[in-house]
């Protein structure tokens, strides 16, 4: 397996893309003073239901850089297809729990055990509801989730902000320094850049010890420094049994080697074994921007990360054993890639694409509304289905959360591909 860095953009020929992921890091590293960091390029960020079991789990995996959705499920019976991607389309001959229509990349076969148990869903051309092919604005877009607002919340800060709990745990970010859009609002949040990073440097057992000056220091000490200082001093103390824990993968499970998103997923294994309350963990993984060298089954940057992808989430859930009944993954990209090939055996930015839902009460097989393609250089995969209506589906039958209080404006429809606890 091989890594995937989130400043790869330039070498796919995006520069916004390249940009984005530089002043992600940057603004990460800038941010390293605070228990926030990063897992390789796979950025992890965990939100934590206060003080008490999390009975459902929700891991949001974001797939950085507009991965295409047509070579994970492919539609191979729509003759435009093929067409349109002399060179890169996935032969249908090759394809993985074919119905006669849509199939799955060969190289997602680590994942046909959970498909043919029906705990892995596809709901294809969903996204936002008005084309947007910059990066910037469409993650913005993606993770705010309400838009026609100033407010800059994003749609994890309203999830974990649905009861009135206010414990630091509440939103805490695994393994960047730099909060998602998705996750930051008005409640308390928590980065820290892995799980033994949950710590106070140099800190030592014993009277003089660092945690034992802060808290006499700031115990006591009104305003946000102090509230920063007490929230520190409980995050930490209740990592502890996590952070010491072993760290080894349970049930023979084997995440890629060498892989971000592999010791993103490990880390949140052991987050939701912890028992801290977890209800949301978030993972970035990046680079999907594929301007350039999506390439074949043979060779190419699609076949190497949707193997890495595959084998990282099959280690995962692997990985969980029982604890899998309660947690339930979702994909999303920003948007989709573009109906053509280009002369770079890549595909452009478009707008459509697929979300994947795997795990805890998800009815497993093909869902949403497919709008047929076209074939000239601009044309996209439609959008048939707001990426919203998916979340809703999830969070309202897993969660219990209301869909209205959480995208503000917006009536979901139904999707079918989830089934309530």
């Amino acid at each position: 397996m091989t890594d995937h860095p989130t400043d790869a953009g330039g070498s796919c020929g995006c520069p916004e893309y390249a940009a984005l992921s530089r002043r992600g890091l940057l603004r990460g590293a800038l941010l390293g003073g605070s228990t926030t960091a990063m897992v390789g390029t796979a950025f992890m960020e965990t939100s934590y239901a206060a003080t008490r079991s999390a009975p459902q789990v929700l891991v949001v995996l974001s797939m950085r850089g507009a991965v295409d959705g047509m070579s994970l499920v492919v539609p191979h019976g729509d003759p435009v297809y093929a067409a349109a991607r002399p060179t890169i389309a996935v032969p249908g001959e090759q394809l993985l729990a074919s119905d006669g229509f849509f199939g799955l990349h060969p190289h997602l076969a680590p994942l046909l055990p959970l498909w043919d148990a029906g705990r892995v869903a596809a709901v294809h051309a969903t996204g936002l509801p008005t084309p947007n092919r910059s990066h910037f604005a469409a993650m913005e877009a993606v993770e705010d989730a309400d838009p026609g607002t100033t407010d800059r919340v994003g749609w994890l800060n309203r999830l974990v902000g649905r009861d009135r709990a206010a414990h630091p745990l509440r939103g805490v970010q695994l393994g960047s320094a730099t909060v998602p859009t998705s996750l930051l609002g008005p409640r308390p949040v928590t980065a820290a850049r892995t799980i033994e990073d949950m710590r106070l440097l140099g800190d030592e057992p014993g009277p003089g010890s660092r945690t034992r000056s802060i808290a006499t220091t700031w115990g006591d000490a009104p305003g946000p420094l102090g509230d920063g200082a007490r929230r520190a001093l409980e995050v930490v103390d209740a990592f502890t049994p996590v952070r010491e824990g072993d760290p080894a993968p349970r049930h023979r499970a084997a995440y890629p080697e060498n892989s971000s998103l592999g010791l993103a997923l490990a880390a949140a294994a052991r987050t939701i074994r912890g028992d801290l309350g977890a209800e949301i963990i978030t993972i970035d993984h990046g680079s999907w921007d594929h301007h350039d060298n999506l390439g074949t089954l043979a060779w190419g940057r699609m076949q190497e990360m949707t193997t890495e992808f595959a084998t990282a989430l099959a280690a995962f859930f692997t990985d969980l054993g029982p604890l899998a009944e309660r947690v339930t993954v979702v994909t999303l990209s920003e948007f989709g890639r573009r109906t053509k090939e280009n002369d770079n055996y890549g595909l452009d930015h478009g707008h459509g694409n697929v979300m994947l839902l795997l795990g805890a009460g998800v009815r497993g097989g093909y869902y949403g509304t497919w709008p047929g393609l076209t074939d000239s250089v601009e044309d996209d995969l439609l959008v048939t289905t707001d990426y919203r209506s998916v979340l809703s589906e999830v969070i309202s039958h897993r969660l219990g959360a209301s869909p209205a209080a959480i995208f503000p404006r917006f009536s979901p429809e139904p999707i079918g591909a989830v089934r309530a606890t």
